[in-house]
């Protein structure tokens, strides 16, 4: 048992966060020494943002900093702002992530807001507000997207997360689920979570290295929901999923879970039709059984029976929007698959399934991209944008073939699963 209980509610084994809040730090980040540490956090997390700030200072971070959201105050502004107020983002608050990138600086984000935490929000506001912070932190994002800088997206539960997940048990037993989920695909529950994190990431890389020697030129997806889609890969792409590194060599976990392997596809060459697979949680609102027709790459038609505005102000955030950045396969057999839970939360949900993300690509998946200009690169088919958006579309009878730089149709998945 994880937790004590105590007058307030209860508490967590702090052997098992510290435990968490030390793989974050060596293998999400892997500070070295005289590293910088940027902590993005909400309030309500705060007490593990500390414990990762003592595990960065242990392995021999020269400065930790840290910046708390707070999404309740965040929905006060944006109710009763103008869009001219939302949309001047503070030169000095962008400066705060775009100096730190600018020095190589790591960075590690609580992904932990509540899902539905900005419901009745105009979607325009929230629209805005969305694209004024990426195309002010333009800095932050160029040099986290190619690498420049290591970075690390991981979880821990908040209540009105806890209870969007588990609606029907009490507010105790609803975070302690929660934990208890997070701390096995994280793999926190084993012995010793690094020596689980090197064998995985083993297993992942023998998957990417499998995608890249066939050197696909393209992968067609189709499954029995409706979902038709065929997808070209530019010259030059590689595949990536569990560990990077950074352009210094330095090894690091972007995402923790993960299960994915993932590379970009050519932005005009994506064409068809996708149904997704699970809910979107976007901007604080759900976007639920949604549907997107690509012609040359382009999303030309879609439908929503949940959060088609929000789908809709997320495809108009600019003409990049309108296109896909990534491609992503993940195993329908697989941890956080095999949970059966709808987390509300792109990074759990992304690896439970395969995913497409609307806009910006990883500039890192194309070969010697630190070579090519901005011009450069999306003549190679890189699509750019202010927004990433992942979406699921992984079904248990997802068929993927590919052909690959010999000309041979290849199966990739069959059954929702990899076929080798």
């Amino acid at each position: 048992n994880y937790f004590t209980n105590i007058e307030e509610g209860y508490t967590m084994d702090e052997n098992l966060l510290k435990k968490y809040a030390s793989l974050a730090v060596n293998t999400g980040v892997n500070i070295q020494k005289d590293n910088i540490l940027v902590i993005t956090s909400p309030i309500e997390t705060a007490e593990f943002a500390r414990l990762i700030a003592e595990e960065a200072y242990k392995a021999g971070a020269k400065d930790v900093v840290v910046h708390y959201g707070d999404q309740q105050l965040t929905k006060i502004k944006l109710e009763n702002s103008s869009l001219e107020t939302i949309t001047d983002y503070p030169s000095w608050m962008a400066e705060a992530y775009n100096s730190y990138a600018r020095q190589g600086a790591c960075f590690i984000s609580i992904a932990a807001n509540d899902p539905d935490g900005l419901k009745g929000v105009p979607v325009e506001k929230i629209g805005a507000s969305q694209k004024a912070r990426t195309s002010a932190l333009k800095e932050y994002y160029d040099n986290s997207m190619s690498n420049k800088c290591r970075w690390c997206v991981l979880s821990v539960p908040t209540l009105s997360w806890a209870k969007k997940v588990f609606p029907n048990v009490s507010d105790e037993e609803a975070m302690e689920n929660l934990w208890d989920v997070i701390f096995k695909t994280v793999r926190v529950d084993t012995e010793n979570p690094v020596t689980a994190w090197e064998k995985h990431n083993a297993y992942l890389d023998e998957k990417v290295k499998f995608m890249n020697d066939n050197n696909f030129k393209s992968v067609h997806l189709k499954s029995n929901n409706g979902t038709d889609l065929n997808i070209e890969l530019p010259e030059g792409h590689l595949w990536a999923g569990g560990s990077d590194d950074d352009v210094n060599g330095v090894f690091f976990n972007a995402n923790m879970p993960t299960e994915e392997v993932f590379t970009l596809p050519k932005k005009t060459g994506v064409n068809g039709i996708v149904y997704s697979s699970k809910p979107l949680s976007y901007g604080g609102n759900l976007i639920d059984n949604f549907s997107i027709t690509f012609k040359d790459g382009k999303a030309v038609d879609f439908t929503a029976e949940t959060g088609y505005d929000v789908l809709k102000q997320m495809l108009d955030s600019d003409e990049g929007a309108k296109y896909l950045g990534e491609v992503a396969f993940v195993p329908y057999d697989s941890p956080i698959s095999n949970s059966k839970l709808i987390f509300f939360n792109t990074l759990f949900d992304e690896n439970a399934a395969c995913h497409l993300a609307f806009g910006r690509a990883y500039e890192s998946c194309v070969k010697d991209a630190d070579k090519y200009s901005e011009k450069e690169l999306e003549e190679i088919g890189v699509n750019n944008s202010v927004i990433h958006v992942d979406f699921m579309i992984g079904t248990s009878d997802l068929e993927i073939t590919g052909i690959n730089k010999n000309g041979e149709t290849i199966q990739i998945f069959s059954n929702g699963n990899w076929t080798f």
